[in-house]
């Protein structure tokens, strides 16, 4: 069993300086550096290319975070309009992220007429390992935790973080934890085919995250009990996985077919 204790590390000058933030910004800098290494050392870009690119993926990545959780919340965010950018109060999406990212990285590629699939392929790899870090940042915050549970490996939660159906349990699952180790796996999974994998085409290796990443998110949200929109009962997130997998999976699928001779 766990808990965490505190969501504030430390108040400076009357200022909260709080985990989650410096957990994030952890996630952002180590990703950002783990695909400028893997850039330079696999790829041969020039040096600070994804330094260069970092700015482009993480502004329009928070920015299509924000959207696409409001606009799964939008009850609430047509009759509080302000709120959409108080970001501080809570309320990102990882799948508005993905997509705000990629904007970002079209962006930076057009301008510097660079490789769309390669960036993609590098950033991906960093991605992954952000995820990993980040999620820490909801056990801090006593967020995103699963349904109650008494295995060895459980997580307290305080009652004023309880969701209301839960009040009378006291321990959960620690999903946060589930997904960052998976995530983990992925980063290993990926870094390994860069480094050892042979006859590399270029974009595949983003498909291949696109897709473990939604099995790790499917599996995550069984777990999980604060999904923010269900359709039929189902969680959007778990729609748009299996969604995310059967398209993608048939374009890596035409993408690698041998080609036949004519």
């Amino acid at each position: 069993m766990f808990a965490s204790h505190s969501q504030i590390i430390c108040t400076i000058f009357g200022m909260h300086i709080y985990f989650y933030g410096v957990i994030l910004a952890l996630a952002i800098v180590v990703g950002t550096f783990v695909s400028e290494y893997i850039s330079c050392k696999f790829y041969e870009f020039k040096k600070e290319t994804i330094i260069d690119l970092a700015p482009y993926v993480i502004v329009f990545g928070i920015i299509g975070a924000r959207l696409y959780y409001c606009l799964l919340n939008s009850d609430f965010y047509l009759r509080f309009p302000t709120e959409i950018i108080a970001i501080r109060h809570g309320g990102i999406s990882i799948h508005g992220a993905i997509l705000g990212g990629l904007i970002g990285l079209l962006i930076f590629a057009k301008r510097h007429k660079l490789s769309v699939l390669k960036l993609a392929d590098i950033s991906v790899i960093g991605l992954a390992i952000a995820q990993s870090i980040g999620r820490w940042g909801n056990f801090f915050n006593s967020e995103a935790f699963g349904r109650p549970t008494e295995l060895p490996w459980k997580l307290y939660i305080a009652p004023q973080y309880r969701p209301i159906p839960y009040e009378g349990y006291e321990y959960f699952h620690p999903t946060f934890l589930y997904e960052s180790i998976l995530d983990l796996g992925i980063f290993l999974l990926l870094f390994a085919v860069v480094k050892f994998g042979k006859n590399k085409k270029d974009g595949n290796l983003a498909l291949i995250y696109l897709i473990l990443y939604s099995f790790v998110r499917i599996f995550v949200e069984h777990y999980r009990i604060d999904s923010v929109l269900y359709i039929m009962g189902i969680p959007v997130a778990i729609i748009v996985s299996v969604f995310i997998i059967f398209i993608v999976g048939i374009i890596l699928i035409l993408r690698n077919l041998p080609k036949r001779n004519k």
